[in-house]
């Protein structure tokens, strides 16, 4: 099938979509997303929002990549649409995203970029507290430097323990902890080798960017930032080779990084899961999920201090 065979496929979804609207409601705040591909229900955000008098504007993240900007989201009564650029995704055209009101939930259709259509269904992003002045429990080795026991691999396996290192020496699987948690602090150890590039999320949703990335510009989607979403305020990485820490504080949606011993990103709120999320069951706890597939990563030291109230 052509693009333009696809193009007019999705222009007409578009039109028997918007010929049954109702009234209008609010859109506007984070969503979070469930896409029916094929049977599994894939995580996915979306933030909605004004900007100037009447126009709606946002940001999407798919299943996997990072948050993206939404120039305009066009609506009509309740139903909604808008397109986003592909990223990571195939080559064809513009996946679009259309949508409307049911009761408390959105649901829709997402039309990605090989013309395939999926259904999606999102309810808001729930509100997590903040307890300012927490109970912390008892330091946690997450690692034993031996084996394995308390991970698990998400694929096939290309982990090993070396030396007291936790070691992905190739692209392979991602790996989690068998144990998930909620607020907590975690010390963790890593090095890389020149150009590669891996990620450790908490609660498995929220990316913190773990790359070569020395001398540049501080961003988003590179050492230190929440993928997609937070930049730090400097870059502190290493060179490639060295071992490096971070310190992360995570408490509800509000996260600390102290990286190599200056805090770069401080008590900064996490909108919502980045691109390669597990879930986006943003109330539940989570594991700490580290990437493999991407690049070659070590890690060791890697110590979770849990709230306990």
């Amino acid at each position: 099938m052509n693009t333009k065979v696809l193009v007019a496929m999705a222009t007409l979804l578009l039109s028997t979509f918007f010929c049954q609207a109702q009234d209008t409601k609010s859109l506007e705040g984070a969503w979070n997303l469930l896409i029916n591909e094929d049977g599994k229900e894939e995580p996915s955000w979306l933030e909605i929002k004004h900007s100037g008098n009447s126009t709606l504007v946002g940001k999407f993240c798919y299943k996997f990549g990072s948050a993206r900007p939404v120039a305009e989201v066009k609506v009509i009564e309740n139903k909604f649409s808008f397109a986003i650029p592909a990223q990571w995704e195939p080559k064809g055209f513009d996946m679009q995203i259309l949508g409307e009101q049911d009761g408390e939930r959105l649901k829709g259709v997402l039309v990605y970029t090989d013309g395939k259509v999926y259904n999606w269904v999102a309810t808001r992003a729930p509100k997590l507290g903040y307890n300012e002045n927490p109970k912390w429990g008892k330091a946690q080795k997450l690692f034993n430097g031996k084996d394995l026991k308390g991970w698990t691999a998400l694929g096939e396996n290309q982990w090993v323990v070396e030396n007291g290192i936790l070691k992905s020496p190739k692209s392979g699987a991602n790996i989690r902890t068998d144990a998930t948690f909620k607020d907590f602090k975690l010390h963790v150890e890593f090095r890389y080798p020149k150009g590669s590039n891996s990620g450790i999320y908490l609660r498995g949703r929220y990316e913190v960017q773990v790359a070569d990335n020395a001398g540049l510009e501080p961003s988003s989607i590179l050492f230190g930032g929440i993928y997609g979403h937070l930049t730090p305020n400097e870059m502190v990485a290493r060179p490639a080779g060295e071992w490096q820490e971070y310190d992360i504080t995570l408490i509800g949606r509000r996260v600390t990084i102290v990286a190599n011993g200056k805090t770069i990103i401080n008590d900064q709120i996490i909108p919502g899961m980045t691109g390669g999320a597990l879930d986006n069951d943003e109330t539940a706890p989570g594991p700490l999920l580290i990437q493999g597939d991407h690049g070659p990563v070590e890690l060791r030291n890697i110590v979770i201090t849990p709230v306990v109230n």
